[in-house]
Order: structure tokens, then C-alpha cells, then sequence
């Protein structure tokens, strides 16, 4: 019986001091001292004062943003599209707790609801999305010492109204400003972390333009929330007026590459141009090809046209596109309307009548039998003889244009190119 009765007693004993033992693993693993502290903190936290209203000062916040991703700017819609973190740092005397031994991460949001943030925004954005991949992408980060660290991730589209003066040869500012959408400059006052507060992605690139510099700016919105309607609030602020509110602009000074254009644009049209020219080089007699020509060569320049002014705004002012395909077109138009004048002017059969003058025509004949030479009159001349001698005018003219039309459109380009470059 009392061995029985040991052996269970020792079994008791050992059994308890494992659960003990294993009491003791379970809590060293999943026990945190420092999320215990945190907690603590927050049970008479309010995070709907900012850190420093007991002070009676704006809370400074010092923002960053990383572009991770910069979309292509249309010139249609006048906008572009970037994926950015946007960091934020401050710091709150609440949180303040030498007991804590590490930075605490919080990625939950309902932990980091219970937080004060500042409620930044950005104005000059049209849409924006926040990033769910494949966690809610927001991050909060207590020290020791009360600094908080706050980042986001987001999707956003921001405005840029461009000048298209000079398009496509042109450069653009487009910004991207983050300001305070309800706390005054009383109570938060936004600044950039350093000079380098805004930064790209190594390695990334643009499609169409070069990013040149980045310029960061200090600014400040001035708006009305709204009106007080209240009788208890018009006693008290009769006229209210416009609150300040800190913002933060950064300017991305953008040079639009070349390259692209001059393969879809310039090049093609150039290309279009010099084909009208081959008009000069076919008889006067090959009416069905120089028509087919000039027509071809015409239509095709004002296609060209038309599809690269679907891509634009349709803004109220000359673009340097606008000049360029202005000028083909007029460059092939005008070979067209000169072979028009040719053809007419070869299968003339004679002169205008009323018409006066004497040498109108003037030849250089040897008359058989004379060593002198004599002039006639064009009216003293045979029809056939008065034919040849047009077509020998049109043919002259064919031969001149071959010369002019190249001239012109080479003193066109050395105008062009200078001005719109530089």
C-alpha cells in the first residue's frame, strides 16, 4: 500500500514542477514587459489633444517621402501618379517611460488608432488609395524616449498644370504638397526632416522625362473650414477669419526627353515632307501620280496631326508642335498647289487675250540664210510653238522648286529648333 501511495505523491510532485517549469518557458516566450509598459501608457491617454497643448505650443512634425514609383505625367489630364512612403516623426511626453528597454512597432491598426497623429493630407492630390498589400502598410514606431515614428503607404495622383508653349521640347514643375487639414499653425507646424527629405527609388526611371532637381519649400494654406451659424457662436465671433495652416511643398523640375518625339513626331513628318518633293521630279505629263502624291502626302500629314493632338489638353495657345505640323503641312500643301500651277500652265494653248504688251515672248532665231538673230512676238508664233515654250516654262519652274522648297524648309528648321531649345 505505501509504495503505492509514494509513487503517486512523486508522480504528483514531478507533474506540478514541469507545469511549473513550463509556466515559467510560457512566460519568458510570450510575455513582453515592455508591450505591458505600453499599455499601461495608454489607459489615460487622449489622443485628441495633440503632445504639446499643455505647453500651449504647435507640435513640430518633420515629414519625409520616398517615391517608389513614379508614373508617366499626361499631358491630357494634367497629372501624374507615384506610390510614396510618407514618414512622419515627432514627439509626445505621453509616451515618455524609461521602463521601456526597445522601439516599439505597431502595425495594428486599431493600436495605432489609439495614438496620436498628425492629420496631414495633400492638396494638390486627385486620388488616392491606401495600400492593403498584403497587410494594412502603416507602421508606428514608440521610442523610449517619446519620439513616435509614423509611415504610410499610398497610391496617389497629383495635379500639375504644365505649360505647353514649347511642347514637347518643353520642362515642367510639377509639386506635390502636404499640409494640415484641421490643426492650425497654433497647434501643428509641418517641416521637412532635411534637405533630402524628398528622394526616388535607386534606380528609377521616367518614360518621358528627366528629373533635374528637386527644390523643398515651406508654404501655408489659408482657408475658411466653415461659417458659424450658431446665435451662441456669432455672439462670440462675429467675423471670423481665415485659419493658417502649415504646408509643405516639393517642386520636381522635369525635363521632358526628346527621344520619343523625335521618333513619332519629327522624324516621321520630316520623312512626309521630303516625299511631297518628289512631285518635282516627275513630268508634267504624270498628272494621275503627282496628284496621287500630293494628295497622299497631304492627308497623311494632317493624320499625324490630329493624333497627336488627341494626346494634349486642348489648351488656348500655339504649342511647338503646333508650329512644327503647321509648317509641314503648309510645306506639302504648297508642293501640291504648285503642281497645280505647272499642270495649268503647261496645257495652256495660249495667251490670255486683251493681253498686251510687246515681247511678252521673246525668242532668239537664226534665219536660214542670215547671221543675225531676230525677236518676235509670242502672238506672232504657231499654237504648237507657243505650247512648248510654256511646258518649257513649267518644266523650269519644276526645276527651281526642287531647289526652294528644301531651302525653305532647312532656314525653317534652323529657326525652329534654336528658339524652342534653348
Amino acid at each position: 500500500m505505501w509504495p503505492g501511495v509514494l509513487m503517486i505523491i512523486w508522480t504528483g510532485v514531478i507533474t506540478h514542477g514541469l507545469s511549473g517549469r513550463n509556466r515559467i518557458i510560457k512566460k519568458s516566450l510570450y510575455d513582453d514587459t515592455d508591450l505591458r509598459v505600453l499599455d499601461s501608457l495608454l489607459i489615460n491617454y487622449d489622443r485628441r489633444v495633440t503632445p504639446t497643448h499643455h505647453l500651449d505650443i504647435p507640435t513640430n512634425v518633420q515629414c519625409e517621402v520616398s517615391l517608389r514609383s513614379f508614373g508617366a505625367v499626361n499631358p491630357e489630364t494634367m497629372d501624374y501618379e507615384v506610390d510614396l512612403y510618407l514618414r512622419q516623426t515627432w514627439r509626445d511626453e505621453r509616451l515618455f517611460n524609461p521602463n521601456l528597454t526597445r522601439p516599439l512597432d505597431l502595425n495594428d491598426p486599431g493600436l495605432v488608432k489609439r495614438v496620436w497623429r498628425p492629420d496631414v493630407y495633400f492638396p494638390n492630390a486627385k486620388h488616392g488609395e491606401f495600400q492593403y498589400v498584403t497587410v494594412p502598410n502603416v507602421l508606428v514606431r514608440i521610442y523610449p524616449d517619446g519620439h513616435i515614428f509614423y509611415m504610410l503607404r499610398l497610391k496617389l495622383t497629383f495635379s500639375c498644370m504644365m505649360e505647353l508653349e514649347r511642347y514637347p521640347l518643353d520642362s515642367q514643375i510639377c509639386t506635390i504638397e502636404l499640409a494640415s487639414f484641421s490643426k492650425t499653425t497654433r497647434e501643428v507646424e509641418l517641416q521637412w526632416k532635411n534637405d533630402n527629405a524628398v528622394d526616388m527609388y535607386k534606380g528609377l526611371k521616367q518614360a518621358q522625362f528627366e528629373l533635374q532637381e528637386i527644390r523643398l519649400t515651406r508654404c501655408k494654406e489659408s482657408f475658411q473650414i466653415g461659417k458659424c451659424y450658431v446665435s451662441y457662436c456669432n455672439q462670440i465671433v462675429k467675423s471670423p477669419k481665415p485659419g493658417e495652416y502649415s504646408c509643405l511643398r516639393a517642386e520636381l523640375d522635369l525635363k521632358r526627353s526628346i527621344g520619343h518625339h523625335l521618333v513619332q513626331s519629327y522624324l516621321p513628318t520630316t520623312l512626309i515632307v521630303v516625299i511631297s518633293w518628289v512631285s518635282f521630279w516627275l513630268d508634267v505629263d504624270a498628272i494621275p501620280a503627282r496628284i496621287t502624291l500630293g494628295v497622299t502626302t497631304l492627308l497623311t500629314i494632317s493624320s499625324e496631326s490630329s493624333d497627336h493632338q488627341a494626346n494634349l489638353a486642348p489648351v488656348s495657345y500655339v504649342k511647338a508642335l503646333d508650329v512644327w505640323m503647321g509648317v509641314c503641312t503648309f510645306f506639302v500643301f504648297s508642293a501640291l498647289i504648285e503642281f497645280t500651277f505647272v499642270n495649268f500652265l503647261a496645257r495652256r494653248r495660249g495667251v490670255d487675250e486683251g493681253s498686251s504688251g510687246e515681247n511678252n515672248l521673246v525668242l532668239y532665231m537664226t534665219p536660214k540664210g542670215s547671221d543675225k538673230s531676230m525677236t518676235i512676238k509670242d502672238t506672232d508664233l504657231p499654237a504648237t510653238t507657243r505650247m512648248l515654250t510654256l511646258r518649257a516654262r513649267a518644266k523650269r519652274i519644276d526645276r527651281i522648286s526642287r531647289i526652294i522648297f528644301p531651302i525653305g524648309f532647312l532656314f525653317f528648321n534652323g529657326m525652329y529648333w534654336p528658339y524652342y531649345m534653348y
